[in-house]
């Protein structure tokens, strides 16, 4: 090998060029909090694309030269969740700690299938899986693995579900009249994505209607009532269009009532565990089989740090039954088995080391704290919107989400959105609600103020592109 290239990754390990990449971050973390800043790029798709249509490298450049690029070209013109009138989608303004810790993850590069391989990381991740499940009410027989998000969480949780109502299923396939899933109309994209990838069909899902976009537990009796044999019931807390929760106790008390397995996807809302004020609209969590959390939601780690929790380990051991003798050799210790056996995954990072630093740099009070402002925020727009003459507010927050409406038809409230968003000045979402185009605000930044949500607002009803103050 040429030793220049040598001298290049060694040169690479030294302090101040680590030190150089960080100051990016620093950087970008101390510039979002100006409020006279752009959220997000002003450039087109085709403005972009041009400005990186450029020849594969064949040899290396300074690193100087890099980093100029990264906080010239592509900085600037990212989208600036740690920005206060950042409202958009559910990714988080993440934890700083956590930031930090996404480097020496990547030093370390662990490969979480197998113990030998990552040694620390399984054992954290066990450790960390068990501080989750014994806050949903899981026993010791619990257990569970981090996944890359809610939808491979659900996934995982489905294949599980299916082992035991098809044990033959991994082997022979679904053979014959494919089980029923139960989901609510609201529920995300993942169940039904599931759906397709576990050889249900589409045509063989049940969407539930919804009360006050919650699942109807009545509805859902009927919809049992007329049905064979049924994979899972998917209940959900915190659901993506406003951020609603099932009434996880009855729905949970009719599922064992007619044995059928329980998946409650808490993808958003499941971190209202560490919750004072909201840990209450999870009673009855612990009567799933299987949670969906993702703690890079509203426990703001950065992505990816997703989660998939089962009463029952050894449902993850039936769901993936393979044998791989070049990886899985077995565990001496049957509570620490190698994490690969129940994962989806083979080759997936130790993203179990972020996670573990945000909860012992902040706690679960901290953690509980940060969920509260978040909803207490949410709370002050919605006040906002009722006491405005122009808005609508469509529900009242569980959550960190609100819904509403400007006065005019839904390609007026399409149209205020995209010229909001354009101007700089803050950036929300839309969606279809009820049959109608709604604004959509979640807020997932602790540094958004009830000043900063009450002046999206104000800019929304200006109805004009906001150009001023956002060079």
């Amino acid at each position: 090998m040429p030793a220049d290239i040598i001298t290049t990754l060694e040169q690479d390990c030294a302090p101040e060029v680590a030190h150089a990449f960080l100051t990016l971050a620093t950087d970008y973390l101390a510039a979002a909090r100006d409020r006279n800043t752009r959220v997000s790029t002003a450039a087109t798709r085709a403005e972009l694309a041009h400005r990186f249509a450029e020849p594969l490298p064949t040899a290396g450049r300074p690193v100087a030269e890099i980093i100029a690029r990264l906080r010239d070209q592509v900085i600037p013109d990212c989208n600036h969740l740690y920005h206060p009138r950042y409202a958009g989608h559910q990714v988080s303004a993440p934890l700083p700690a956590a930031i930090w810790t996404e480097s020496l993850t990547a030093a370390l590069n662990q490969s979480v299938a197998v113990w030998e391989m990552s040694p620390v990381a399984t054992v954290l991740e066990h450790q960390v899986i068990r501080w989750l499940c014994s806050l949903a009410g899981f026993g010791p027989g619990s257990g569970g693995t981090l996944t890359t998000g809610g939808t491979e969480a659900t996934l995982t949780a489905l294949l599980a579900a299916r082992a035991r109502v098809r044990p033959d299923a991994w082997t022979a396939g679904l053979s014959g009249d494919a089980p029923i899933l139960i989901c609510g109309e609201h529920s995300h994209y993942a169940v039904t994505r599931s759906a397709g990838i576990l050889g249900l069909g589409m045509a063989n899902v049940r969407k539930v209607q919804s009360r006050a976009h919650s699942m109807d537990v009545a509805a859902l009796r009927a919809t049992l009532d007329k049905e064979r044999t049924v994979l899972a019931i998917v209940a959900t807390a915190g659901s993506t269009p406003t951020g609603s929760f099932d009434d996880l106790e009855a729905i949970g008390e009719l599922a064992a009532e007619r044995g059928i397995w329980l998946h409650v996807d808490a993808a958003h809302g499941g971190s209202a565990l560490v919750s004072t004020a909201h840990r209450h609209r999870l009673e009855g969590i612990a009567r799933a089989n299987s949670i969906a959390i993702d703690p890079h939601k509203m426990m703001l780690l950065p992505l990816q740090a997703g989660t998939v929790l089962v009463r029952d380990a050894s449902d993850l051991d039936r769901a993936f039954a393979q044998q791989a003798p070049y990886l899985f050799h077995g565990s001496e210790d049957d509570e620490l088995v190698d994490l690969g056996t129940r994962s989806l995954l083979c080759s997936r990072r130790a993203d179990v080391f972020k996670l573990w630093v945000a909860l012992q740099r902040y706690g679960t009070s901290g953690l509980g704290a940060l969920y509260d402002h978040l909803c207490e925020t949410t709370r002050a727009l919605y006040d906002a919107v009722c006491r405005h003459p122009e808005f609508e507010a469509i529900h009242e927050p569980s959550s960190n989400i609100l819904c509403f409406r400007h006065e005019g038809t839904d390609e007026h409230n399409r149209e205020l959105r995209e010229r909001y968003n354009r101007s700089g000045h803050g950036w929300i979402t839309t969606t279809m609600l009820d049959g109608r185009r709604v604004l959509r605000a979640t807020i997932m930044n602790p540094r958004t103020t009830a000043d900063d949500v009450r002046e999206i607002l104000a800019a929304l009803a200006r109805r004009e592109t906001v150009e001023e103050n956002t060079e």
